[in-house]
């Protein structure tokens, strides 16, 4: 803590001189939405390069001043929390004065700018996201106040804690993890329990682009029980894209990738070639929008997919038909396809990229 309110202070006091001088006060940061900032590493999936081009939020400025001001608005209400170790929600920021923010979603944005700014991780400015994630199957774990969670009961899921961090005495039998996109999938296999039925596994889901307290767990995880993480994904540029959120990370977290990524994650469905293998019907597939088109053609152009030949493929696949597929397609087989055939053979006969 004395490192974030030191980090504060320095903010601060390059201001003060600013101002002494007689000059308008600015804040550098690094521009994260570039991607000529941002460098593909296999091991760490997409980083921050070490010099960045930065852009400035100036004091002067008529368009930026008003994010200026609340830049400091909200340093100031870290370092109070950091002071009294108090921690908020992004909500509870946003709704302490929602005349002045406007919205949630600059709140949001300011949060991911200060903790890049400053280098420091979001979890320990003392922000808590609000969690959407649900993990179930094989796991028990300590939350922070002591808490005892033990996912294996049932037909329920447990939600993802809002400090990943501070969970300890994680237990597993897993012998593998399953990433699932959607809650109606996730919750069907819930249903028919698959965390049981094969082999002890975990499943998590985000419930569809995970936020960053499912992406810690995911790497937690993995970091305790390297088992193998396979993902269940729609077939379409969507599911390719969240896919690739917990593999390699997102531009707009890439200075917190070391966090946040898994770079052994596999593939396991629904592939494109799958449609083709199962003969599905070509009347439940879901033609393109000329939005999933422009997606896909962004995710082939991404300096990760040039490393993974086969994924090159699938994506090939799903260009030249140009129809998409949610894992329910299945269904059209038969109504517990995916859990009784689909899962088991991939997983037995080894069916994952």
């Amino acid at each position: 803590s004395s490192e974030v309110l030191e980090a504060i202070e320095n903010v601060i006091q390059d201001v003060l001189k600013s101002l002494a001088q007689k000059k308008a006060p600015v804040l550098t940061l690094a521009n994260r939405s570039d991607w000529r900032n941002i460098e593909f590493k296999d091991s760490v999936g997409l980083q921050m390069i070490p010099h960045c081009t930065t852009k400035q939020i100036r004091s002067d400025c008529p368009r930026s001043a008003p994010k200026f001001a609340l830049m400091l608005k909200i340093l100031s209400m870290i370092y109070k929390m950091v002071q009294s170790n108090t921690y908020a929600a992004k909500r509870d920021i946003y709704y302490s004065d929602t005349l002045l923010f406007g919205s949630q979603s600059v709140v949001d944005n300011i949060i991911n700018d200060i903790s890049c700014m400053l280098k420091i991780p979001r979890r320990s400015l003392h922000i808590l996201s609000t969690t959407k994630g649900f993990v179930a199957g094989n796991l028990s774990y300590t939350e922070e106040d002591g808490t005892k969670v033990n996912c294996t009961c049932g037909a329920t899921a447990v939600t993802v804690p809002s400090n990943v961090q501070g969970i300890k005495n994680l237990i597993s039998h897993a012998k593998f993890m399953l990433i699932v996109e959607k809650d109606a999938t996730f919750q069907r296999l819930l249903d028919d329990d698959f965390c049981n039925k094969l082999s002890p596994c975990i499943m998590i889901t985000g419930r569809g682009v995970p936020d960053l307290n499912t992406r810690l767990l995911v790497r937690k995880l993995w970091d305790s029980f390297q088992i193998p993480i396979f993902t269940l994904m729609d077939a379409d540029p969507h599911g390719v894209e969240i896919m690739c959120i917990y593999k390699y990370g997102s531009v707009s977290m890439s200075f917190e990738a070391h966090h946040l990524t898994v770079p052994s994650i596999k593939w396991l469905g629904l592939l494109p070639s799958d449609l083709e293998r199962l003969n599905i019907r070509k009347d439940v597939l879901i033609p393109f929008t000329k939005q999933d088109q422009n997606k896909l053609a962004s995710i082939q152009k991404r300096p990760y997919i040039a490393c993974q030949p086969m994924w090159k493929k699938e994506l090939e696949i799903m260009a030249a038909s140009k129809l998409k597929a949610e894992i329910q397609v299945l269904t059209s087989l038969s109504s517990d396809y995916l859990s009784r055939v689909y899962l088991p053979n991939k997983l037995q006969f080894g069916g994952w990229l």
